[in-house]
């Protein structure tokens, strides 16, 4: 009993230390994104000044996908969304690892495609934890679409 104990938490320390973000890195390798996408605070504070190709990344972690406004998203990101997906970090680098493989997997119809052909190869994790850092759950403003907080219980 005590082994297994022991072996489960080393695991879970192993497993935490492999997922660890790095969002400086995440900074840098965003700009393998920027010629498709920008991020743009509410307010119109550029972030990072990028193309209009993809959708405003600002808030994505917590929003509901397919869903920033004025921008016209794919069937398969529109299916994504109405089958509940809200993006989380681990969603999200799942997802910029193969946009077409991540959609079919989470909605069950390999014939969506997203308009994303781009695929990040490594540091995915790294780009998603940026991202959250100027999303709701990064400490940034809320998203229109993201969920309300719970009221404080004691």
């Amino acid at each position: 009993m005590k082994i297994s104990i022991i072996f489960s938490l080393a695991t879970v320390a192993l497993a935490s230390q492999a997922m660890a973000q790095d969002a400086a890195n995440g900074e840098k390798e965003f700009k393998k994104c920027k010629a498709c996408h920008t991020i743009e605070a509410p307010d119109g504070t550029a972030v990072v000044k990028g193309g209009k190709t993809g959708p405003n990344l600002y808030g994505v972690i917590g929003r509901k996908a397919g869903s920033e406004e004025g921008f016209k998203y794919s069937d398969a990101l529109l299916k994504l969304g109405e089958a509940g997906e809200v993006w989380t970090q681990e969603d999200l680098a799942s997802y910029i690892t193969d946009p077409n493989k991540y959609v079919d997997e989470k909605v069950g119809d390999a014939s969506l495609k997203t308009k994303m052909t781009f695929k990040l190869a490594k540091n995915q994790a790294d780009v998603a934890a940026f991202l959250a850092q100027h999303s709701a759950e990064g400490g940034a403003a809320p998203a229109a679409d993201a969920p309300a907080a719970a009221p404080a219980s004691n």
